[in-house]
């Protein structure tokens, strides 16, 4: 069947009635309903609370807080927050009595006479030096050692302090 042939309008009218349809009216600018923000936004939809998505979900985070609040404020909320409280001190409770069990199941850590012997020195590069009293032993035998493999240089420094008069008095005895 062809176009409609009704002459009846004028053809201006009958040109506009096929012209696509205005767009509808956009709300007008209004504030944000977080407290807090209040920023003014233009709402992209008529039912548009929040200027952004992250006020958005703080605005819901913030919901389920009060509701939460007001259902604890009830008997039967008071009663189940208790509950949970109660069974969290059972758990505490139980823990405790078996952490004394495990910690005497578990068998001791042995470092072995090995385990420090490639750090220390040959004998006969000691003979060379004199200790002084201001330098501990263990200073004395790990002078100037590199670190190995899972150290740090601060494992270090629990054995001779870092001042000046300590690598003075360090270099002084592995010069003799």
């Amino acid at each position: 069947m062809g176009p409609v042939e009704d002459f009846t309008f004028p053809a201006k009218d009958r040109e506009r009635d096929h012209q696509p349809a205005q767009p509808g009216r956009r709300p007008r600018t209004r504030r944000c309903l977080l407290k807090g923000c209040e920023q003014r936004f233009r709402p992209q939809h008529a039912g548009q609370r929040y200027c952004s998505a992250e006020c958005g979900r703080a605005a819901r985070r913030w919901s389920r807080w009060k509701a939460q609040q007001s259902y604890r404020s009830t008997a039967s909320g008071k009663e189940k927050r208790n509950g949970q409280s109660r069974r969290y001190r059972e758990r505490i409770q139980t823990r405790q009595q078996a952490a004394p069990e495990e910690a005497v199941a578990e068998p001791a850590r042995v470092i072995t006479e090995t385990f420090f012997r490639l750090l220390l020195r040959p004998a006969w590069l000691l003979r060379g030096l004199h200790s002084t009293a201001s330098l501990a032993q263990p200073a004395l035998l790990f002078a100037l050692m590199p670190a190995r493999d899972g150290t740090s240089l601060a494992a270090r420094t629990a054995l001779a302090p870092r001042g000046a008069t300590a690598a003075a008095d360090l270099s002084r005895c592995c010069r003799r």
